[in-house]
């Protein structure tokens, strides 16, 4: 291959290889799709521990009023959350595209573009938030009472939003790359460090003051600072050719509209699936406290059950970016049927977990009887389409690292808000199903999805895409 013997020698003399990079371009596609998949499952495992640190010291020392503060932000908080992640899935895509073709001079054009172009949105989208947050709090139904202190806590996360923009670059620049251990050492010590300094600042230490809601926002703010810190103080020890340092930085106007292409739909599609869910929640809140109880115990265990399959998706998301830049489309087809199998194994438990163990699954988060006989009502409906649900994740897998983007999101408006949304409403509300209209909705949406993801990936149209990465005409093989 011309393009990975030409820039060989930039790699070798640019950087100290890291044990930590994998070439899924060579080697036993399954041994690389479990090694790399292990620590973004442990990582999910982390985030959500990391994103629930504030609700617990809050909700257990503050009061409700101070938690509900916490929990009325946190959808306008997903849904940025969800297209910062949405973008920086284009960094991953075309740094593993250009490692498997062994191109590092646009490998270090991809990064250093990247790091520009996303701090650049970093600071537009923190004064977006600044100014616009307590309106779109008030467009919510927001009570008053919860105004003031929510405003706070967002004022603190909007001014440190860089933070977070950063450390979620270098962990999708470091997976494109083939590490996937990295960016969960990082995100370790940032939940570490934010447990530490949760109680410290909301409670007050010494000279800091008690800060109550504010100091949870700011705990998570310096948390994320500094582990992006402590990354790119690793990154530049080890002489990575990912380093990290301000006088490289240069912005490449292609690069950065290839970013824009890949990463716009990717980060709409997460904002679809965000919103769409504050939407499904007001249809689940009409039927009263206890369905929605129900439904949050079988969210946490859903989200758990997801883990495993959404971890493999987006390990073939990097094996299948690399093996297209380096023109390996046979291994392109083995990351499909491997991903596929891992995740109907994976999946197929955790269906029969909660088709024949609801009531135990149900028994770690409560015990109050009519609350278990709804959750089990619901985990025995949308249990069917966990299989289906995890092969949309590796089909989108898939056409991620190809750098199509776009199909998937337009897959998710329609899923989503063409039958779930509407389709909750209608069943919930005008047939004898009441509640269960909901969770029926949920499930054949999950399914139909993953139909249309299969079938496109399956049809071959996805192939044209690829010309985008300007590495190799095709050459006409079927994938």
């Amino acid at each position: 291959m011309e393009a990975r013997n030409e820039h060989a020698g930039y790699l070798s003399d640019k950087r100290a290889k890291s044990s930590a990079d994998m070439d899924f371009t060579v080697g036993s596609i399954p041994v690389h799709l479990i090694k790399f998949s292990i620590p973004l499952f442990a990582g999910n495992l982390l985030q959500t521990l990391y994103n629930t640190v504030d609700s617990i010291w809050v909700g257990k020392f503050l009061g409700p009023e101070a938690l509900a503060a916490v929990s009325v932000s946190f959808p306008i908080i997903f849904v940025l959350l969800s297209f910062i992640m949405g973008l920086t899935m284009a960094t991953t895509v075309l740094v593993g595209q250009y490692k498997g073709a062994g191109n590092m001079v646009m490998v270090k054009k991809t990064v250093n573009s990247s790091f520009v172009f996303l701090g650049i949105l970093s600071i537009v989208m923190s004064i977006v938030g600044i100014i616009l947050h307590r309106p779109i709090l008030q467009l919510m139904n927001t009570p008053p009472e919860l105004i003031e202190p929510a405003s706070g806590y967002m004022n603190i996360f909007f001014s440190g939003l860089i933070f977070t923009f950063a450390y979620n670059a270098v962990s999708a620049v470091l997976r494109g790359f083939g590490d996937s251990k990295t960016p969960l050492l990082f995100l370790f010590y940032a939940t570490v460090i934010n447990i530490i300094l949760d109680p410290i600042f909301i409670f007050g230490y010494g000279v800091l003051p008690k800060m109550g809601v504010n100091g949870a926002a700011l705990a998570t703010v310096l948390s994320q600072a500094v582990s992006f810190y402590l990354a790119v103080r690793h990154l530049n020890k080890t002489n990575h050719v990912l380093s990290f340092r301000f006088s490289e930085l240069k912005y490449d106007k292609d690069i950065v509209k290839k970013i824009i292409k890949i990463g716009m739909p990717a980060g709409i599609q997460q904002t679809v699936v965000a919103l769409s869910g504050t939407a499904v929640m007001a249809v689940v809140n009409s039927f009263g406290p206890m369905v929605v109880a129900a439904w949050g115990a079988v969210s946490k265990i859903d989200s758990f059950s997801f883990m495993p399959a959404m971890s493999i998706g987006l390990a073939v998301s990097s094996l299948s970016a690399q093996n297209i830049g380096a023109q390996k489309y046979d291994r392109v087809r083995e990351v499909m049927k491997w991903g596929s199998l891992m995740s109907i194994m994976i999946s197929g438990l955790a269906t029969l977990a909660v088709l024949i163990f609801p009531e135990k699954l149900l028994l770690l988060f409560t015990s109050d009887p009519v609350l278990i006989s709804e959750g089990k009502s619901i985990l025995r409906i949308i249990g069917v389409a966990y299989v289906p649900f995890g092969l949309l994740w590796v089909a989108n897998g898939i056409l991620r690292g190809a750098g199509n983007t776009f199909v998937p999101m337009v897959i998710s408006v329609l899923s989503l808000w063409g039958l779930r949304v509407p389709l909750a409403y209608y069943l919930s509300n005008f047939t004898p199903l009441q509640s269960k209209g909901i969770w029926v909705a949920i499930a054949f949406s999950m399914i139909m999805s993953a139909f249309m993801s299969l079938a496109y990936y399956y049809s071959g149209y996805w192939k044209k895409g690829l010309a985008e990465v300007n590495l190799r005409k095709w050459a006409g093989e079927d994938l």
